[in-house]
């Protein structure tokens, strides 16, 4: 009887997996396209900067910050400066504070979880995770796992293959960034299009747009996401009174 309710449990977890990933792996398939390309492209840069292939897959794996990871190849090639390190890499990454925030109450109810999802967070996963409508009966935390879990899988066997047939490959990889920012645009449209009433992303748009006039391209994202924080801080409970925050991703 106890080995028969042993199986009966094995068998609901394993739906609960397959159902899990079944529903995440759709909403990754974009960003296949931008990982594997922007990968490669990261495992050729480092092997013709004369890295071993497993620089670029221990590095995806543990680090897991596309923009650090390419910046890194300068930090390792240069003097040894863990101050310098640190702050660049604080600098660099601390927009992810801000999708932290804005996470809390995803994340929060999914024990052990929830340790994979705080490192694997990445721009892709957080809009992912945060927008989209999961299925009914799709099980939430193994759902953001799932999805995390993939896009990692893609830069890393992307930037892998890089490192390991980097000699090989010659190719012209001019324009490939653009595969991101598309992506998100597209996001974006969605988001937009689920909205009843668009104050929070036209809030977005015109915070950014003064921030980049003020501070500058290099300077304007930390500035514009502590404003659009403050910002949506204050207008949340007006809007969440209103219906203005729509979005079905919430």
């Amino acid at each position: 009887m106890e080995g028969e309710q042993t199986c009966a449990g094995g068998r609901e977890q394993k739906k609960v997996l397959r159902d899990a990933f079944k529903a995440a792996f759709p909403h990754t398939i974009p960003i296949f396209a931008g990982f594997w390309f922007l990968g490669l492209t990261y495992g050729i840069y480092m092997n013709v900067s004369g890295f071993s292939f497993w620089y670029p897959m221990l590095m995806s794996l543990t680090i897991f910050a596309g923009s650090m990871e390419f910046v890194t190849v300068n930090l390792l090639l240069g003097a040894f400066d863990p101050l310098q390190a640190l702050a660049m890499t604080l600098m660099i990454n601390a927009r992810h504070l801000f999708y932290g925030i804005s996470m809390l109450g995803k994340y929060r109810g999914n024990g052990w979880k929830d340790i994979y999802l705080i490192f694997g967070m990445c721009d892709e996963s957080f809009s992912i995770n945060y927008t989209a409508e999961i299925p009914e009966g799709v099980d939430r935390g193994w759902f953001m796992v799932f999805v995390t879990l993939l896009n990692q899988f893609y830069w890393f066997s992307g930037s892998t293959l890089g490192g390991i047939f980097g000699s090989l490959i010659h190719f012209n990889t001019e324009g490939l960034d653009f595969v991101m920012t598309a992506m998100f645009v597209v996001i974006f449209l969605e988001q937009w299009l689920k909205e009843k009433r668009h104050v929070s992303a036209l809030a977005g748009i015109g915070i950014s747009l003064l921030c980049l006039l003020a501070f500058g391209p290099e300077h304007f994202i930390i500035p514009s996401m502590f404003a659009i924080l403050g910002t949506l801080t204050l207008l949340g409970k007006p809007m969440e009174a209103d219906g203005s925050s729509g979005g079905g991703g919430r």
